[in-house]
């Protein structure tokens, strides 16, 4: 029937066809009761919790329930998510324990950011909220008021979990890639133990299916662990979710085929007593390997502990609304479960009868909890899962390396990405524990492999390159490698991220998600400096011909130029010199996403080391030696030009510099003057982003009144959507990227693109005629000599399928 809803609530999956011996692989631990105390404790915390949580989905007045419930007690606007709070407050409780029980450094990471109320209702009780909000958010009747009524309104927390939230190192909002920063965030970090909290909705996606994999990549003898935690709860926001619907056998045959040793938690007369059990063998399981490995006998393919948590969605809630729908193991319990409790006085009174079954009172008492929901906490408050420095304030300085040490000769060519790997090979050696490079399987192609001179790459279950301390991180999925950097930068590193071009793109939205975590933490003021994240962007589609179209997508850069001006850094150095220059510079920048793109082929190196340093400090400059001479000769070019040559991108730059030479000789009497800009964020309108040059330097480098030819990587729109607000926008145009070419030469894909040398003169020629006569008078003969030579070498590739051996010598100028 269309729309039939689920009958039952909490609904067991049907029955799979493996054998019964799988549930072998499954960990049974004997039954071992906790002391009635504790107990009496963790229960006590769950209940006050979740009652906090659940008052923050609706209450703004009458909050620790002294009367009954009015209508005029409820917000205006509900929003939130119940669904998995009981879950994400169960397994802080037992957390908190954990930490108590045995001291040691913990973050909990959680999937669900969906469940803030959860967080935020448990940071409260632990007193990390009036840690970092006094006289807001204070232990006591006013800040526990602020916290419920401001919930989810304007000026109070959002219903996400974000960089306002102490303890969080992740943006749950799009789920995916919570397990990927988990692991990120302990490499690296002996003494570290992250719990991460994968709902079974997230579970379903792409990143988290990879990620489960990164038990494979962790070196224990240098490096903490990751106890992952499934939670089963059933639903989606209103359908069932793929693991709910999996019964035990099929769900530890999948783990253990992944490597790991798979506990089922979900007896609920238990409970608490599984779950901490639970929790204790796994612990117990991470000292046994890390022991092993720490000893020089590493376990090899150890099986790390993850547990899967079996509750009901939403559990405590009401079981059903007033109009008889299932509510608690539902997916109507996934947002606000009693939708209409702030007009209906049946669904008010369902609220009043749930808010009551928690007894605040005995809870909460003069707006302070009570000894025995406190007991269970860590007894140091930089233990508490809110208030670990690792999580707020834990940025290690890089170690420099002068980058000038690996400057080249100018004058020759030289791969920009070979420089900078013997460059990194330094940077790693001198800083052996806190940076680390994570890459796609592309180190090689990539032509970065002379970081590898000095370490090794880090894969646990290869029996070449496990157990040796390699820096280096090479799986074939992006969002592996951007959850990793992501935990790996905000628990205090640095990361590095070098892929293709036409796939970066696969990270965007998680780029754009971790963008966002980091505007709203340069906020907080008691967060601090991060490292930024660096993204090396190579094998660009300039020279993908070999692959072909599939391979060409420069949109990555649009995704970044659209995150907060302040954050955003798009960089494209023309030569080695200038990437060395800018690879330094990212490395030591904070708080930054830094997008680096350049060329791995061999290219021209026009900057000395001196010259290259100044042009990425200025961010664009003029190349004079590429420019026409002054007239005068008291300049160092002209001062006047006829038309302005911009060149942006490796490639295209080159074919700049080769039409000011074929127009030196061709048409000496027009005058040019050829710029390259390196550092993308100058152009951009004056007060719109802090590198942008001031409009009176803008019309001193490109002119106020003369045509401005840019040759662009990216796609043109995105440049010329940066040029909008700078005035004279009638005498600049733009060629980019235009989604042709397919399998190729390389001079070929200039020319479909329409960037090529013989694109960039005609272009110039006429423009040019509009100021020069002499030029104008013969436009047609000049234009008729670049059309013959785009003949030739168009000829020349059809009957050799290769471009002329001359193509690319670097250009002379006398």
């Amino acid at each position: 029937m269309i729309g039939q809803e689920i009958p039952v609530a909490n609904p067991s999956p049907l029955p799979s066809h493996l054998p019964d011996t799988v549930l072998e692989l499954a960990v049974k631990l004997q039954k071992k009761p906790l002391p009635e105390d504790v107990r009496h404790s963790l229960q006590s915390f769950q209940r006050a919790a979740c009652y906090i949580a659940a008052a923050m989905i609706f209450l703004r007045d009458n909050v620790l329930l002294e009367d009954d419930l009015k209508l005029d007690h409820i917000k205006p606007r509900l929003l939130g998510h119940w669904g998995t709070c009981p879950g994400l407050i169960l397994v802080w409780s037992h957390l908190n324990l954990l930490i108590r029980n045995h001291d040691f450094d913990m973050i909990y990471v959680i999937g669900p950011g969906h469940g803030a109320p959860a967080a935020l209702a448990a940071l409260w009780l632990e007193g990390s909220l009036e840690k970092f909000y006094p006289g807001e958010y204070d232990r006591n009747t006013k800040g526990l008021k602020n916290l419920i009524t401001r919930f989810s309104v304007p000026g109070g927390f959002p219903s996400h979990i974000n960089a306002e939230t102490p303890g969080s190192i992740h943006e749950g909002g799009e789920l995916g890639y919570a397990l990927a920063v988990s692991f990120g965030a302990v490499m690296d970090n002996p003494d570290l133990i992250v719990t991460c909290i994968v709902g079974d909705g997230e579970a379903e996606t792409g990143p988290t299916a990879t990620a489960w994999h990164a038990i494979k990549y962790l070196d224990p003898k240098e490096s903490g662990a990751v106890i992952p935690v499934l939670h089963v709860n059933g639903f989606k926001i209103s359908e069932r979710t793929i693991f709910g619907c999996m019964d035990d056998k099929e769900i530890v045959a999948l783990f253990s085929g992944y490597g790991y040793q798979v506990m089922i938690v979900e007896d609920m007369d238990s409970i608490d007593d599984d779950l901490h059990n639970g929790l204790e063998w796994a612990l117990a399981e991470i000292k046994k390997i890390q022991q092993a490995a720490r000893s020089g006998q590493p376990m090899v393919k150890p099986r790390w502990p993850m547990l899967v948590l079996r509750t009901p969605k939403g559990m405590g809630a009401p079981k059903k609304d007033t109009s008889g729908k299932l509510i608690e193991g539902s997916f109507n319990s996934h947002q606000v479960p009693l939708k209409k409790a702030n007009t209906d006085e049946g669904e008010l009174k369902l609220l009043n009868d749930w808010l009551g079954s928690y007894h605040i009172s005995e809870l909460i008492q003069d707006g302070t909890p009570t000894q025995t929901v406190l007991d269970v906490l860590p007894k140091k408050d930089e233990k508490k899962l809110g208030q670990l420095k690792a999580t707020y304030d834990p940025y290690i300085v890089l170690k420099t390396v002068d980058w000038r040490e690996f400057a080249v000769e100018k004058g020759q060519d030289v791969s920009c990405m070979q420089a900078t790997g013997k460059y990194l090979d330094r940077v790693f050696q001198e800083n052996p524990t806190t940076i680390r490079l994570f890459s796609p399987d592309e180190l090689e192609s990539n032509k970065l492999d002379a970081i590898l001179n000095h370490t090794q790459r880090n894969f646990q279950w290869d029996e070449y390159s496990r157990a040796n301390g390699g820096r280096v991180i090479e799986v074939l999925s992006e969002h592996d490698c951007q959850g990793f950097m992501q935990g790996y930068t905000l628990t205090g590193r640095t990361a590095i991220f070098p892929s293709y071009e036409s796939f970066l793109g696969i990270v965007h939205t998680m780029m754009v998600q971790y963008s966002k975590f980091g505007k709203i933490a340069r906020d907080v003021k008691w967060r601090g400096d991060l490292a930024s994240i660096n993204y090396i962007e190579t094998s660009t589609w300039t020279r993908q011909e070999h692959n072909g179209f599939s391979h060409q997508n420069p949109s990555f850069i649009g995704a970044v130029l659209n995150i907060k001006p302040d954050a955003a850094r798009v960089y494209l150095p023309p030569d080695a010199n200038c990437f060395l220059s800018t690879v330094h510079h990212c490395l030591e920048s904070k708080n930054k996403t830094n997008l680096i793109i350049g060329s791995k082929q061999p290219t021209a190196v026009y900057l000395s080391q001196e010259e290259a340093d100044e042009h990425c400090r200025l961010g664009a400059s003029i190349w004079h030696f590429a420019s026409s001479k002054d007239s005068g000769g008291s300049a160092q070019s002209t001062q006047n030009p006829d038309v302005v040559l911009v060149g942006i991108g490796v490639e295209v730059t080159f074919e700049v510099i080769k039409a000011a030479e074929l127009l030196r000789t061709l048409c000496p009497a027009l005058k040019i003057r050829v710029i390259n800009v390196t550092d993308l964020m100058i152009l951009i309108a004056e007060s719109k982003h802090p590198h942008a040059l001031p409009q009176e330097k803008f019309e001193e480098l490109f002119t106020a009144d003369k045509p401005v030819l840019f040759n662009y990587h990216g796609y043109a729109t995105e440049l010329q959507g940066i040029l909008f607000g700078r005035g004279s926008l009638h005498q600049m145009s733009v060629e980019g990227y235009r989604e042709e070419g397919s399998t190729t030469t390389p001079f070929d894909m200039m020319l479909v693109n329409k960037v090529s040398r013989f694109d960039v003169a005609s272009r110039a020629l006429r423009a040019g005629a509009k100021h020069n006569e002499e030029v104008k008078k013969n436009l047609e003969r000049y234009l008729g000599e670049v059309e013959k030579k785009v003949d030739t070498v168009r000829q020349f590739i059809a009957e050799h399928g290769k471009d002329p051996d001359d193509i690319y010598q670097v250009p002379t100028f006398e």
